[in-house]
């Protein structure tokens, strides 16, 4: 089973997989180290072209940006379904992957829970979304722990005692930057770095 075993070190990659496994496969193959030349995969037409949506396509989500971080995809060659017997239910598209090196300079699982969070509701704005009571409390907690683990002593009676107003935080960064009226569907890569 590809997803459970270590993989060795390898150069190139061609696969057919089962698309039931596709994204674990991907992410697998994203976080290989040492980074490989290029893999060719076949995947169902769907998902593949959410790996190269750009922001404002109706495919565009969580997926798209977070493989275009981490990697550059190309569209090689679309596989109908008629090219298969007995013949799948959907139809296919390989593509190529070329890890980018360096990686972008990011913690992935902090960069991955932001870009869950804007997507959940990609339609809204991200006043609406990182405003909402839930993702405050949420932000407040997180803060809080930061100034813990990186502050000293005086500055942890001030953590203590309050942070403030996380929404208005939120809100005058938002406004300074001018992502108050936007919505994760239009942004791009360099867009979610800012945030």
């Amino acid at each position: 089973d590809v997803l459970k075993v270590d993989l060795p070190y390898f150069d190139i990659c061609v696969a057919n997989l089962p698309y039931q496994i596709s994204s674990p496969f991907l992410f697998k193959m994203l976080s290989h180290r040492p980074v490989f030349r290029s893999a060719v995969v076949m995947f169902q037409l769907e998902f593949a072209k959410r790996l190269t949506a750009r922001p404002g396509d109706e495919l565009y989500c969580r997926l798209s940006v977070n493989t275009q971080l981490l990697a550059k995809v190309e569209n090689v060659l679309k596989v109908g379904k008629g090219n298969f017997r007995p013949p799948p239910k959907v139809d296919s598209l390989v593509v190529r992957i070329e890890i980018k090196v360096p990686p972008p300079p990011i913690n992935f699982v902090e960069w991955d829970g932001f870009v869950r969070v804007c997507f959940n509701r990609k339609h809204k704005t991200l006043r609406a979304i990182l405003t909402s009571k839930a993702y405050l409390s949420i932000l407040e907690n997180n803060y809080r722990t930061h100034l813990s683990l990186n502050s000293n002593e005086a500055d942890n009676m001030v953590v203590a005692d309050g942070i403030g107003d996380m929404k208005a935080m939120v809100e005058e960064i938002l406004t300074n930057e001018r992502y108050s009226d936007r919505r994760a569907a239009d942004l791009d890569i360099p867009d979610f770095m800012c945030l």
